[in-house]
């Protein structure tokens, strides 16, 4: 409700509030609608809590505390005429000072603070020296958000990025430093004036798009927390959506071994996207419904389900060609969520988003249903890459009546059913029922087999006559036969016209 409220609810966990936010997030980087009013306030604006979960944290935390309590020889730096009289002075100050003293030598000395920090950090390569400046910097813009102006204040009067020698830190080989800088970087560039550059921005996202598809990152949910607090400005969600984010993203979440919170945060990002109408579009376009479907069936954290339905909500809302949006409730209906959403509209839910957003799914999914014909459900499947042995594939009257559909949009379909072809490893109830239904197309189709042989599925289907699998044997040899039938018949066509 209002922003009193809130802070009496959410007490310490809360920092950061910006009025021109309509959201908040809690600790954990879920997050609470708000009533702040202001004509800034939309969907982009978004205020984020400056403590980070412990869990999302991990390892990164963990060493922070350690070189927390570093010390530094800076008067061997001074003697050396490394660092100059004036940020000698500031830092040996601020090293001696407890935690209220700090807050204070910030609130009084900011911008002095601020210049200190960033001329050692760029004139020392010491990787202890380093390792501490880089939390000292991150301990300041995770004590208040706000404190973030400080560095565009200083950026301002020094001329140059803030961000810049930090993201050559992210070319160093200790990873403390590498991610460390990485997350500073994060909470720096959010601010209208002081974005990232095109090429920085894509060298940045890029790189954090190959961080998060490393197997094994012990530092993953770091990476994933820094694209969390990228994906509330617009700009960037074009940029992920550039670099292939979406498809690592979906990556991620689709492997058994991904876990509750890596999940709800990676969900959490795409929900963020899909405010902008072409980054949601390419999102249902990608196939994002089916694997958020299948974590929603399978999920039993509520903050995972609270995501992924907001999630389906902005998928349903935000694009602007009423096309994409009816390919969204489409693929939501085809891939059981209406049976989920169903579950979940009879159970007692004390957080009014998921009533409203289960409310808001039913009326549409329902909607949808109504209009949907054999061919939209058979387009979801196969776009979703999940073929199974529907009613519609041993339909007579489905193919009489859409095999021709399937040169629609420079024929889509069947491109992505010989995709299926091409992986011999795929479920063999993938690869039969593909086979089967370039059959079912030639067949009522009198030009299919030109089309299929343009596309390289006949070399496909032909290879699969020697699959391990007997049933895939099987649809491929009749599919085969079909196409062979086709022939035989137009010759006998071309011989009766002669």
């Amino acid at each position: 409700g209002t922003l009193p409220c809130f802070q009496r609810i959410a007490g310490p966990f809360y920092k950061g509030f910006g009025t021109r936010g309509d959201l908040l997030f809690w600790r954990d980087m879920s997050y609470a609608r708000l009533d702040v009013g202001g004509e800034d306030e939309g969907p982009g604006k978004i205020g984020i809590a400056s403590n980070d979960d412990p869990i999302v944290l991990g390892k990164l935390e963990m060493q922070a505390m350690q070189f927390r309590n570093q010390q530094i020889a800076w008067q061997s730096y001074f003697h050396g005429h490394v660092i100059g009289e004036e940020d000698f002075r500031f830092i040996q100050e601020y090293d001696q000072a407890d935690a209220a003293q700090k807050k204070e030598l910030v609130k009084t000395k900011g911008i002095q603070c601020v210049k200190t920090l960033m001329a050692i950090l760029q004139c020392i390569n010491k990787e202890l020296v380093l390792q501490y400046l880089l939390t000292l910097i991150d301990d300041i813009l995770q004590e208040d958000s706000a404190h973030a102006t400080l560095f565009h204040q200083y950026a301002d009067q020094s001329g140059a990025p803030i961000y810049g020698h930090l993201l050559k830190l992210m070319n160093r080989h200790d990873n403390y430093i590498v991610y460390m800088s990485s997350r500073v970087v994060s909470q720096l560039v959010l601010h209208p004036r002081h974005l990232l550059t095109d090429e920085d921005q894509r060298w940045y996202l890029h790189w954090l798009v190959n961080q998060l598809a490393m197997p094994n990152n012990e530092f993953i949910h770091c990476v994933a927390s820094a694209l969390q607090r990228l994906m509330r400005v617009d700009a960037y969600r074009e940029g992920l959506a550039s670099v292939h984010g979406i498809k690592t993203l979906l990556d991620v979440l689709s492997s058994k071994n991904t876990s509750f919170q890596l999940q709800y945060q990676l969900i959490f990002c795409l929900w963020l996207m899909a405010y902008n109408s072409q980054v949601a579009a390419t999102i249902i376009d990608m196939n994002a419904i089916p694997v958020l479907s299948d974590i929603l069936k399978a999920c039993g954290k509520e903050k995972v389900t609270r995501i992924i339905l907001a999630s389906f909500r902005n998928l349903l809302q935000k694009p602007v060609e009423k096309t994409v949006v009816h390919s969204a409730g489409v693929a939501m209906v085809a891939n059981k969520v209406m049976t989920v959403i169903s579950v979940l509209a009879n159970k007692q839910w004390e957080d009014e988003d998921i009533r409203d957003d289960v409310l808001f799914l039913q009326e549409k999914l329902e909607s949808c249903l109504m209009d949907l014909s054999s061919f939209d459900e058979y387009v979801a499947e196969v776009k979703s890459g999940r073929l199974m042995w529907s009613p519609v594939h041993k339909s007579d009257k489905f193919w009489r009546e859409n095999a021709q559909r399937l040169n629609e949009k420079n024929h889509e379909i069947l491109r992505i059913l010989t995709g299926l072809l091409q992986d011999s490893t795929q479920d063999p109830i993938i690869l039969g029922v593909a086979a089967h239904d370039f059959g079912e197309y030639v067949r009522h189709y009198p030009r299919g087999k030109k089309v299929l042989d343009s596309l390289g599925g006949k070399e496909l289907i032909m290879g699969l006559m020697n699959h391990a699998d007997g049933q895939v044997r099987y649809e491929a040899l009749v599919a085969v036969q079909k196409m062979m039938v086709h022939n035989w018949e137009y010759l006998g066509k071309q011989m009766r016209t002669d």
